[in-house]
């Protein structure tokens, strides 16, 4: 058996692929913002994901570009409706589809895009395609419950109706982990071991956890090397696990001075941040997500053990080293 593929050359064939991905041209407002937002980039992590994991057992992982492409489209589809949910201005360093067009045109490219996903899985072999779609279709609804779930939680009152840890990580593993799981089966499927299929799934939803909980805690103590002003999750209120966390283990006092730091219009963003970094600090709360994030990673890395391929270490180091970003 040959030696796997670096991650390097998979994301040059990757990358490749998608430049020369080409959408009708016509009617134009449907399939431009669609080629738009694919060649803004971005890292490609779950079609890389897929490509990787077929490369586990086949040394042919350039035969399975189009089908590791659909995970690619659904994740674009996904961003394009979420931006227009979130009322994002910019995506990339780019401005979003629904500013650069509107609105209905954000809505219906991305409803394009996600069949245009489903579409690229057409020539899979036909003994494959049938739990393939029923997978893909069960990922698709899964993120769509994970993203109602967040939209639900920015609604809850943090006094009244907090948000558990349970909940929020059944939410990030809906909303994000699932599609790395399901990118990470894919490859596997596509390589013919169905009975390595579900531990690489496993193993996919492991990873998609930590990295989610590590952009959680990079937002506010990774300072501003990954080109966003920290603690934009304070300023916004979002509901991230260090927040769920402070409120479960602060004092009665300090989870109520917790939510009025939060809701004080007259605050700074910069003294707003300061003040409730202060309170996760004073509780531990960066310590605590590291080890939820440590322990998604060993399971990570322990599923992978258990996968029949001695090219698994590939694999694990790539996503190790992606993980460990500092802090």
């Amino acid at each position: 058996m040959k030696e796997a593929k670096s991650p390097n050359e998979l994301s040059v064939l990757l990358e490749d692929a998608t430049n020369n991905f080409e959408f009708p041209e016509k009617p134009e407002l449907l399939y431009q913002p669609m080629q738009y937002i694919l060649r803004l980039g971005g890292k490609r992590l779950r079609p890389l994901l897929a490509l990787m994991s077929y490369n586990l057992f086949k040394d042919d992982p350039e035969a399975i570009l189009m089908p590791s492409l659909s995970v690619e489209l659904f994740h674009n589809f996904s961003l394009i409706h979420d931006d227009i949910m979130d009322k994002a201005p910019v995506r990339r360093g780019e401005p979003t589809v629904h500013i650069k067009w509107n609105d209905n045109v954000g809505i219906l490219s991305g409803d394009g895009m996600l069949v245009m996903a489903y579409k690229l899985l057409e020539p899979v072999d036909q003994a494959l395609f049938p739990g393939l779609f029923k997978d893909f279709n069960q990922t698709a609804i899964e993120v769509c419950e994970g993203q109602q779930l967040d939209m639900d939680f920015e609604s809850r009152s943090l006094e009244e109706n907090p948000v558990s840890e349970a909940e929020y990580l059944n939410m990030i593993r809906l909303k994000t982990s699932v599609l790395f799981g399901f990118s990470m089966k894919l490859g596997a499927s596509l390589a013919g071991r169905i009975e390595d299929a579900d531990m690489l799934y496993e193993a996919g939803v492991h990873m998609g956890l930590a990295f989610q909980l590590q952009d959680d805690l990079l937002d506010l103590y990774g300072g501003d090397k990954f080109g966003k002003i920290p603690g934009g999750d304070i300023i916004n209120a979002k509901k991230t696990l260090l927040l769920v966390k402070t409120m479960e283990l602060a004092s009665t006092q300090d989870a109520k001075l917790l939510v009025e730091v939060l809701s004080d219009s007259t605050l700074s963003d910069s003294d707003k941040v300061k003040q409730v970094q202060e309170l996760y600090d004073q509780y531990g709360i960066p310590d605590l997500v590291k080890n939820e994030i440590d322990s998604h990673l060993e399971n990570f890395q322990k599923t992978l053990e258990k996968v029949g391929s001695e090219r698994s270490a590939t694999l694990v180091d790539f996503v190790m080293g992606l993980a460990n970003r500092a802090v």
